[in-house]
């Protein structure tokens, strides 16, 4: 465990500010979510606690003050989904042992997950990619960047900031650094290595020139302009939206989370497990995987239905 901010807008500023890097979140989605924080920040301090004490039992009694106070179902589903949120974060960060609010039911409706991308549309995408771009180079890259995304599920932060030596060899498999500096192996598809060694023949061609000039060598996968010395995150969203023009996709539905999605979804719709999916995702709890089995309950309806024979039309009728 590590110690985390010592005051809750501490806190409440260094989620929001990750929030907004892992999804692209938009400004009045963080102003949300930074109000629901601030009240329920303020309920806790009139009570003597903090985030870093507050139990399970103190975020439902805020949830019923909410309610006596006469805000409505979506307002309170929001801000405990904000909390669950902010709990999650501080659970990943080592801030907290627990996240207190994961196994509260909310008054609204169950989680859902956005309208999903089907296998069709990332086929779309992956062709888009391989023909969006100027040179032949940024073609290779974009082609690199969605095929990693896709067979690894890597949070956008993550891919950007991959070093060039993670990707060297061929490796079957890829270590990756996320939330809280934990590591995790992820495998690569056929494609998604095969993309990557294309993207780096013509990367090291670029480096070499560039080290010719007299210009130090990248230690990045994906090297950028950015003080961060890669591609930036911003540069990768608005890129994937222009491959979802390309592709004849909207590209409202297309972020790098909602490929993180697809990747997960697509995974437990062929049978994978949870726990796998848990793992391959970086959660630090099942809780939030989770809410993936719908997929599953969508597959097994459609497996009874066109398999089980009374499901059929009988013949003649």
């Amino acid at each position: 465990m590590s110690a985390g901010p010592a005051t809750s807008d501490g806190w409440i500023s260094t989620f929001l500010d990750a929030h907004a890097a892992e999804l692209d979140a938009a400004r009045n989605t963080q102003l949300a979510y930074g109000r629901d924080l601030k009240d329920f920040a303020a309920w806790v301090a009139h009570r003597g606690i903090g985030f870093a004490s507050a139990t399970r039992e103190d975020v439902e009694a805020y949830l019923v003050s909410c309610d006596a106070n006469g805000l409505s179902k979506a307002t309170r589903a929001r801000r405990l989904s904000s909390i669950r949120q902010m709990y999650r974060f501080a659970h990943e960060e080592g801030w907290r042992a627990d996240n207190p609010a994961i196994r509260i039911k909310g008054p609204g409706a169950v989680q859902r997950l956005p309208d999903a991308l089907s296998q069709e549309d990332v086929t779309r995408l992956m062709d888009a990619a391989r023909t969006y771009g100027r040179t032949d180079s940024d073609r290779a890259r974009n082609t690199a960047l969605l095929e990693l995304v896709y067979a690894t599920g890597m949070r956008v932060t993550e891919l950007v900031s991959l070093p060039v030596s993670a990707a060297r060899g061929d490796p079957r498999m890829i270590l990756v650094r996320g939330k809280g500096g934990k590591e995790r192996m992820v495998p690569l598809s056929g494609p998604a290595r095969a993309a990557l060694a294309v993207w780096l023949t013509l990367r090291d061609q670029a480096e070499d020139k560039a080290r010719l000039a007299g210009h130090p060598p990248s230690r990045q996968l994906f090297p950028g302009p950015g003080a961060d010395g890669h591609l930036t995150r911003q540069h990768f969203h608005l890129m994937l939206k222009q491959i979802a023009i390309a592709a004849g996709v909207s590209p409202a539905r297309v972020t790098p989370h909602a490929l993180r999605h697809a990747f997960a979804t697509h995974l437990l719709a062929g049978g994978a497990d949870l726990r796998v999916i848990q793992t391959l995702l970086g959660h630090a709890d099942l809780s939030t995987t989770e809410i993936y089995t719908h997929v599953l309950d969508d597959h097994l309806k459609s497996l009874v239905l066109q398999h089980h024979p009374l499901a059929k039309p009988a013949k003649g009728s």
